[in-house]
């Protein structure tokens, strides 16, 4: 998430009440999580298994709850809780937005669209051409659907990530302020769920389609021209390329990749990344032909 102007590394100190180590005047443009940090970036890290991937990162603003040696061109803002200070920046910079109106009047609607009278679409959401949007479907604040889409009734495109931070006495959660991205003619049937990214943008590419009732985690990638059939459930921060065909009930674990023109067969339990152009099969998923063998192999076993 890009902040809405640059703000100094002693604005940012006063902003979370809390001491730092690095240039007064060093400026960070936007908030971010590790994996995809950018120069000017703010992003936590609280475990010291992690402290010297994140400040070796491009991260230009580091929050962190040790007093440790600052890199050359870096900020630290040294707070007690990163987890809950970052979350503090992600309520100052991107409060959640409740809209008062069934279509928020900052929101973007092209004028060749089609929404349904009980569509919700939220504050600063964008709507594209010849676009049709049905019955109870939610477009949440900040997200896009692009041109000659269509999204069936009840879908939610925007909801929040599942992710939380394991307390003594509860679950944290790490607030939500990322959007999600659906480019143009796709096709995402009733009941699905796509959810924003925690900072960056979850994507579905251009021509895909979706049967009903998927679910698509924070911060995936899913590109052009996949088929993804009923019931596929996809975690975060997963990145599946082109062509891809994920027939019913498939489901996939977070940070792994798809490989382009992958079909993964119906009730495939994705565990690890997959290399692209083949078909697979079983849980955990591995080539067809390998694992309808083995089943094969397992039915003589009673003979």
């Amino acid at each position: 998430m890009k902040l809405d102007r640059s703000r100094t590394l002693i604005e940012l100190s006063q902003l979370l009440n809390c001491e730092f180590v690095g240039e007064v005047n060093l400026f960070a443009s936007g908030i971010n999580e590790i994996h995809l940090v950018e120069p000017g970036d703010i992003v936590f890290v609280d475990h010291p298994k992690y402290f010297d991937t994140t400040l070796n990162s491009a991260a230009t603003v580091i929050i962190i709850n040790k007093m440790v040696e600052c890199p050359a061109g870096k900020g630290l803002l040294i707070h007690d809780e990163p987890f809950t200070a970052f979350n503090e920046l992600i309520n100052h910079f991107r409060p959640f937005e409740f809209s008062q109106h069934r279509i928020d009047p900052t929101s973007v609607i092209h004028p060749k669209a089609k929404v349904h009278p009980t569509a919700s679409i939220g504050p600063k959401a964008v709507i594209g051409s010849n676009a049709i949007i049905h019955a109870n479907v939610s477009i949440g604040h900040h997200c896009s659907v692009g041109e000659n889409t269509i999204i069936h009734a009840n879908t939610t495109i925007g909801s929040d990530a599942f992710y939380y931070k394991t307390r003594p006495e509860k679950f944290e959660k790490l607030i939500s302020c990322g959007r999600v991205i659906i480019e143009k003619d796709i096709e995402i049937g009733a009941n699905c769920t796509i959810d924003r990214g925690v900072t960056g943008d979850t994507v579905i590419g251009e021509g895909t389609k979706f049967d009903n009732l998927v679910h698509i985690g924070h911060d995936t990638k899913i590109g052009r021209q996949c088929l993804f059939a009923a019931q596929v459930g996809v975690a975060g921060c997963v990145t599946v390329e082109d062509k891809v065909t994920m027939w019913g009930q498939v489901g996939c674990i977070a940070n792994v990749t798809i490989g382009s023109g992958a079909v993964i067969l119906a009730k495939s339990g994705i565990g690890k990344s997959l290399k692209g152009g083949k078909t697979y099969f079983g849980s955990p998923a591995g080539e067809a032909r390998k694992k309808l063998k083995e089943l094969a192999t397992l039915s003589q076993l009673s003979k």
